[in-house]
Parts: C-alpha cells; structure tokens; sequence
C-alpha cells in the first residue's frame, strides 16, 4: 500500500489502476500443516486490495515446487487481463477468484462463506475433493482437514480431530500442493486464515 499510495502521490494522476501478481507455490510441499512466511505475505498482497482501483492475479495454482520463476506466464497473463478490463476499462467480467468472506463454527464444524463467486464455487478434481483446508482448535495445532461444497457460496470444513473448531485455513503453505477451489470462471480461491494469531513474521 504504501508504494502504491507513493506513486500515485507522485505521478498526481489520481488513484489510477494498479495491478500485482501475488507469490506462486513454491518450494517442496509439507506433509503436516504449519506456518509459512510465504502465506503471510501473499495474506498482506490481498490485504492490498483494501486500495480502491487495485487487482491482484492468483497463482497459488500455477508454481512449481523447483523453480521460483514458474514458466507458464501466460495463465498469469490471462488473469492480470481479466484485473484490467474490469478494473481500468470497467468491463463486466469476473476478475478474481473467490475470496473469503466469513466464518460460521456450530456443530463441530466450520462453514465459510465467499464473495467473487462468479457463477458458483467449483472443485477441480475428478473425484470430487477439496484439498487444502486445515482447521485448529484453540489449541492452535492445525490438521489436514476435510472440505465439501455446501452451496454455490459456501464450503463446510471438518476434521475428526477438533472437535470444537476456531480457525480455518486455506493454501496456508509455501507450496500448497493440493489447493483445488475455484469458480466456476476457472479462476483459483485465494490463499486465506480466519484466525488472526501471530504469525512468523510478526
């Protein structure tokens, strides 16, 4: 935010269209869950777009575990196009992908609910399977945990090992493997926690 509050204080052309990739997947996926400096930072790239005229291209999908610079640039292209005709032409197309809105915890479960939904929420997997959510209790120790789709908002999350949920996350990783929640436009969720518990680079 402060850069771009920095350029448009300079060029003095009022808050003109500003448009950012956030980080990729990268390196070697985890086999528990846990914290990464990385989804701390991709959670203040989406916090950014708290800015008016600011679009961001999701590529939590698109990485690849070896090679910091991924080779496909043109996904990442389509997505940061999809940002300028809606946010610099004012084109009616959908431009992100769904993005946490909030956070319901009854009955042993968690059921969140989402916003840029497009025409609906979508799993991309062939068996049917969300992947990618882990759920903690107060405890704070987070488990792989299972994810179905309620509605065309909504996705209920659970784990047989918390009982009393408090926090959700999703693509909370370096490199979160197995992240398959999309709209139904094709675009991925972003990366999100409901919790706000300090992380590591506070």
């Amino acid at each position: 935010p402060n850069l771009i509050n920095d350029w448009r204080a300079h060029w003095n052309q009022g808050d003109f269209p500003f448009l950012f990739v956030s980080l990729a997947n990268y390196m070697q996926p985890v086999e528990t869950p846990s914290e990464s400096e990385w989804a701390e930072l991709r959670e203040a790239q989406t916090k950014t777009l708290s800015l008016p005229n600011t679009g961001m291209a999701v590529t939590i999908d698109i990485g690849e575990a070896g090679n910091i610079h991924p080779k496909n640039k043109q996904d990442v292209g389509k997505r940061l196009a999809l940002n300028a005709l809606k946010i610099a032409y004012n084109k009616e197309v959908v431009n992100s992908g769904p993005m946490f809105e909030a956070a319901d915890f009854k009955d042993g479960k968690a059921f969140i609910t989402f916003s840029e939904t497009g025409s609906g929420l979508e799993v991309k997997d062939k068996y049917g399977y969300l992947k990618g959510f882990t759920i903690a209790g107060n405890d704070r120790k987070f488990y792989w945990a299972k994810a179905e789709l309620l509605n065309s908002n909504t996705v209920v999350v659970y784990s047989e090992e918390v009982d009393s949920p408090a926090a959700v996350r999703y693509g909370w990783a370096n490199n979160p493997e197995y992240v398959n929640l999309y709209n139904k436009e094709g675009l991925p969720a972003h990366p999100f926690r409901t919790d706000n518990w300090p992380g590591i680079t506070n």
